[in-house]
């Protein structure tokens, strides 16, 4: 039996590939406890510097959940459902470490949701990028409504939500969805350029990079307060002294992360 989730770990980039070609990578809750026990990987390996999520085959990233699943659940499993989708997608969103979703394909439903809580993003030109769920008499469970008002704006948000309209590659692009849409063969070659770039800075402060940024969505947090504690979190490490030494000596600097 072929696993849900295909991984690679290169020059401290881990690649997850969800594996469900056949299903258009539909996430089950398989592939969702198999997602769940990578982001144990990921937030404890410290090979793994940075991380592309992506899916199988030429056709789908994700092409949404799993609906076989769905008429078998009453509206008590379907919350716990959406909770604990809501909460891996959390751990995607707040992950010390860059994830980046290359959209090689449909990105419905779960897999619009999935690729939203990854940092940024970055599509093949027939990537298809939506939130149907009304078509099928429910709305998104696994933090769509939140994350696409706040990539989007609220009014291309709620025509996209209650239309339950699919978007192409280049009106994501327009939108400010996805960062680049590159040739599908060039897809994973673009992450990792940038992941590259990304792997020669200091991983400290590129965490701190992304608890400030989500800080901005926290109702219960104050970004400014959350930016100058990381600032401050900074000037403790051994990186913030070779990063200012390596700048007066006129170096590349060699970040340790610590």
């Amino acid at each position: 039996m072929n696993p849900v989730l295909l991984t690679q770990l290169t020059d401290g980039i881990y690649t997850i590939t969800i594996n469900r070609p056949d299903k258009l990578n539909a996430l089950n809750q398989d592939v969702l406890k198999a997602l769940d026990t990578e982001l144990d990987n990921i937030y404890s390996n410290p090979d793994i510097r940075t991380v592309i999520i992506t899916g199988s085959g030429a056709k789908a990233f994700v092409a949404g959940a799993d609906i076989s699943e769905f008429n078998q659940m009453n509206a008590e499993q379907s919350r716990q459902m959406a909770k604990r989708g809501q909460d891996l997608f959390f751990r995607i969103e707040r992950s010390p470490k860059p994830i980046v979703a290359c959209v090689n394909g449909f990105a419905l439903g779960g897999g619009c949701e999935l690729a939203m809580s990854c940092h940024f993003r970055i599509a093949s030109p027939n990537a298809i990028f939506g939130q149907p769920e009304v078509n099928l008499g429910i709305l998104p469970g696994y933090g769509g409504t939140q994350r696409l008002v706040q990539l989007i704006g609220k009014g291309r948000a709620m025509e996209l939500l209650m239309s339950g309209q699919n978007i192409d590659a280049n009106t994501a692009l327009q939108y400010g969805l996805v960062n680049y849409v590159v040739p599908q063969e060039e897809l994973l070659n673009k992450a990792i350029a940038i992941l590259t770039v990304i792997q020669t800075k200091a991983p400290l402060a590129v965490a701190g990079c992304i608890t400030s940024a989500n800080a901005v969505f926290d109702e219960s947090k104050n970004g400014y307060e959350v930016e100058v504690d990381a600032f401050g979190n900074c000037f403790n490490t051994e990186d913030r002294f070779e990063g200012v030494t390596a700048f007066l000596e006129k170096r590349k600097p060699a970040f340790k992360g610590k």
